[in-house]
């Protein structure tokens, strides 16, 4: 089901293939190189396409300030992640492979091994972050310490090719994936555009927009829909010739794509680019049922095609000279308003300079803080539980949700950009009771109960930049190290020193947030 549009490649260093009497024989090995070095270059280099959308946000004089500053950050992403250190993202994402085999195609049958055997060693060798979690019960698990397992899902074909889909999936793009069981009543364009305006609005900014958005409506289950969804946001769709079994609307993806782009929220922290390009997708469906897919990649958009043919074994092609898409422009020509803020003085006077700002003003941040995220946040929550004090270091710096990739030889820490927001909105009022958490940064809109608990207890939400993390870390922080919870890996509480660290000022101790503002507009 693999449809890309047609794409430059380039051969691989691998073991010999052996076409023989209109067979291809193909050692494991190859499967095992191919599989590295597509995880290797897809942390570390984007298509370029999609480079080009981005210097596009910033050359639009109808952008936002805030977007033009966004799209700057992500083309400087981009060329620091191109030099081989760090990688374009923190979260290095689920290992994912779609594999079409040909039926002349012949193998040992263990490619699904051979392909774990490439993505561990691209992980565990390069400074790549481990994400996935294994299960020891239905209540305990454990980090795998090699990103393993991977999602891989091979199909058969005919002829004498194996293609391939790389993907390295984040879970903020990941979390952002919607299915919605609807009716026949749905089909007809007034209904089905404003239904799917409402959802799109409803993502968000949590998973580093502007995003590459894919809609498949139909499918003969909920499975189909969804590996739809995965596949035309990876563009593998593009080319899907128009069929009983399917077909791609290139109209109504212009129409829905300009409207939703009017939702105001942007590049992340308001404008017009929420999304770069949209994809529609039509598929059969059960007469009973009408299954409508959401879902999207994230402006870390880590895809590449390969392919093993009679010729050798080829990768698509990425940029790696993303220094061609910089802009010729002096930074101290954006603009860079906004206020210094000095963490390292009494606690109370950050507080009271965050009093004095307007939602959506832009801070630069300069001394230390607090990392700490999911795992950590849940033992802080034990403690209270448990009648224990809170670590004083909650109470006295800003706490930074994220968690970074390995740390590079000679480097501060490795890439390091912010996680979701949302998934610690339960925690907050608890925590800020207990005077802990009062000022804190991550990516993405929150909900209601970090409103109404920054309003009650005098704490604020700062949003910082998604999807910059080799950015963050070359450009913004000048030393990590590990305080707390050392044996939660990534998840571990770190502390961090800042230089000139971006944020915007997005839920205030007033009961203002930034993003219901700009929906309500």
């Amino acid at each position: 089901m693999l449809f890309p549009a047609p794409a430059s490649f380039r051969p691989i260093k691998t073991a010999s293939i052996e076409y023989k009497d209109g067979r291809l024989f193909v050692p494991a090995a190859v499967f095992e190189d191919l599989a590295f070095e597509a995880f290797k270059n897809i942390s570390h280099f984007l298509r370029p396409a999609h480079l080009k959308q981005i210097r596009a946000i910033f050359d639009d004089k109808e952008a936002s300030e805030n977007e033009r500053f966004a799209a700057l950050e992500f083309l400087k992403n981009a060329n620091i992640a191109s030099g081989g250190v760090l990688p374009l993202c923190q979260d290095a994402g689920t290992a994912i492979v779609f594999g079409e085999k040909g039926h002349l195609v012949m193998t040992d049958g263990e490619e699904t091994a051979a392909l774990s055997r490439g993505i561990k060693k691209a992980y565990t060798t390069l400074n790549l972050r481990y994400s996935q979690n294994i299960p020891l019960s239905v209540f305990e698990e454990k980090n795998s310490g090699s990103n393993l397992p991977g999602q891989i899902d091979l199909t058969a074909s005919k002829g004498d090719e194996y293609r391939f889909l790389f993907v390295a999936k984040g879970g903020g793009s990941a979390n952002k994936t919607f299915l919605f069981q609807q009716t026949r009543a749905l089909l007809n364009k007034p209904d089905l555009i404003a239904f799917l305006k409402e959802k799109i609005a409803q993502i968000g900014v949590s998973a580093c927009p502007p995003y590459h958005l894919a809609v498949v409506i139909g499918g003969l289950s909920a499975e189909m829909n969804l590996k739809a969804v995965k596949l035309a946001s990876a563009k593998a769709l593009d080319a899907l010739p128009a069929s009983e079994n399917g077909l791609r609307d290139t109209e109504l993806e212009a129409e829905l794509l300009e409207q939703i782009n009017q939702n105001g929220l942007g590049a992340q922290f308001g404008g017009k680019h929420f999304c770069l390009d949209v994809r529609i997708i039509r598929l059969p469906r059960h007469g009973a049922s009408l299954p409508i897919g959401i879902g999207v990649s994230c402006v870390a958009d880590r895809n590449i095609l390969g392919k093993i043919t009679p010729q050798g074994a080829f990768l698509e092609q990425l940029e790696t000279e993303p220094a061609h898409y910089l802009p010729d422009i002096k930074e101290s020509k954006l603009n860079q308003t906004g206020r210094s803020i000095d963490l390292n003085r009494p606690f109370a006077e950050t507080l009271a300079d965050l009093d004095k700002l307007t939602v959506g003003d832009r801070v630069f941040l300069n001394g230390e803080m607090i990392v700490a995220r999911d795992i950590a946040h849940a033992r802080f929550r034990q403690l209270i539980e448990q009648g224990k004090p809170l670590p004083d270091y909650l109470k006295h710096r800003p706490i930074y949700y994220a968690g970074p990739a390995k740390k590079p030889d000679g480097m501060p820490s490795g890439s390091f950009g912010p996680t979701t927001a949302g998934r610690m909105d339960s925690y907050v009022d608890l925590l800020q009771k207990n005077g802990a958490s009062l000022i804190m940064l991550a990516k993405g809109n929150r909900s209601d109960i970090v409103t109404r608990a920054c309003q009650e207890n005098g704490g604020f939400y700062l949003g910082t930049l998604g999807g910059a993390a080799a950015q963050t870390a070359a450009g913004y922080i000048t030393d990590c190290r590990c305080i707390d919870f050392e044996d939660l890996g990534m998840e571990a509480v770190w502390l961090i020193t800042v230089r000139d660290f971006p944020a915007f000022l997005l839920t205030d101790n007033k009961g203002n947030d930034f993003y219901k503002r700009i929906l309500k507009k």
